[in-house]
């Protein structure tokens, strides 16, 4: 019995990675992407979460990928550079087989090594029994707001959830100067 391996994504994981994000982009409501977006474009957003240090992250079973996780910054403003927002995305032959958990799992724990003080989710069709609000529940993550209405798509309004999880102390210590985001993103004169 094989298991599922839980690695560092690679640009020969791109194929799988956009083909699993097509489907979510055309049939869920987890992404606000109207479109599904192109191999290439993929390969962008790929490169720009590489070049920052980010982890980005497959899930392989007997050499198929069955779904991704990365966490990138959460918005551009230095002081921002203490919170990633993660996100997860698992094939659709493979819900339900707790790839998602393990992808999480193994995300937070890179991001709290990276120095990394928040986690945010945010979650498109934030219903309560939603698989991704339910699944960051069970990893800890806090309720902390909800924009109703915010997204319009299957002929239907949508609200979007934010969670959130403390690493590190959070936001009752100072930041770690050896950590990730101060060596990469510290400002000058700081």
């Amino acid at each position: 019995m094989s298991t599922i391996t839980i690695r560092p994504a690679t640009a020969a994981d791109l194929d799988s990675i956009t083909g699993i994000y097509a489907d979510a982009v055309a049939k869920g409501t987890a992404s606000y992407e109207l479109e599904p977006p192109s191999r290439a474009e993929m390969g962008v957003r790929f490169d720009s979460l590489m070049a920052g240090g980010f982890p980005y992250l497959v899930a392989e079973k007997d050499g198929a990928v069955l779904g991704y996780a990365y966490a990138g910054a959460f918005r551009p403003r230095p002081a921002y550079r203490f919170i990633v927002e993660d996100s997860v995305y698992v094939a659709p032959e493979a819900k339900g087989q707790g790839v998602g958990l393990k992808l999480m799992q193994s995300l937070i724990e890179a991001v709290t090594t990276a120095g990394f003080r928040q986690i945010i989710a945010v979650i498109g069709d934030g219903r309560p029994d939603s698989a991704s609000v339910r699944l960051h529940e069970k990893l800890g993550f806090r309720h902390s707001g909800r924009l109703e209405g915010s997204g319009y798509k299957h002929g239907r309004w949508l609200d979007t959830v934010f969670m959130q999880l403390s690493l590190n102390g959070g936001a009752s210590a100072p930041p770690d100067p050896s950590s990730l985001p101060e060596r990469k993103f510290r400002l000058r004169g700081d």
